[in-house]
């Protein structure tokens, strides 16, 4: 079912960027413009994940960096599951440690997800009076790009 939902949206984003907007892309651009889409869509879920978990966290009363963990450790999940799958899927022949690349998953998510965005929160909250339920949302825009590119060329590197 995943695997016809993508090649759906790469027919979509084919007919819109080739045949609409008449841009060309050879094939290696191109493949790698629908890895950085589908990793956005993986994004999406794993945003939408972690900052439900982060808003019922804070609803319930947990301090707001526990809320943040939590919703970490649950997106990050999520994250591998599809990233493994989908977005960085191995090629025929090709071999991949599980373990090593959830680990990798796992240290790439949270230097940015986890330690960096707690810094931010930390900053944006308690020092510049940011409310609890936007910061994490603007941290977004650092987090994603650093995110793509540490998956991209370390956990998921092919070899």
């Amino acid at each position: 079912m995943g695997k016809k939902i993508w090649n759906i949206l790469e027919s979509i984003l084919k007919l819109v960027f080739i045949k609409i907007l008449r841009l060309s892309f050879i094939e290696k651009n191109w493949d790698g413009f629908m890895q950085f889409v589908k990793f956005g869509l993986v994004g999406v879920s794993n945003t939408l994940i972690s900052y439900v978990v982060y808003l019922v966290g804070v609803f319930v009363g947990m301090h707001y960096l526990v809320a943040s963990i939590l919703g970490f450790i649950i997106s990050v999940v999520n994250a591998f599951f599809w990233n493994n799958r989908y977005v960085f899927k191995t090629e025929e022949g090709e071999q991949r440690n599980i373990l090593e690349s959830f680990c990798k998953t796992v240290l790439s998510y949270a230097g940015t997800g986890l330690v960096l965005n707690n810094i931010l929160l930390v900053i944006q909250i308690d020092f510049l009076s940011w409310p609890e339920t936007m910061a994490p949302l603007v941290n977004l825009l650092i987090t994603i790009p650093l995110n793509f590119l540490l998956n991209k060329l370390w956990a998921f590197r092919k070899r």
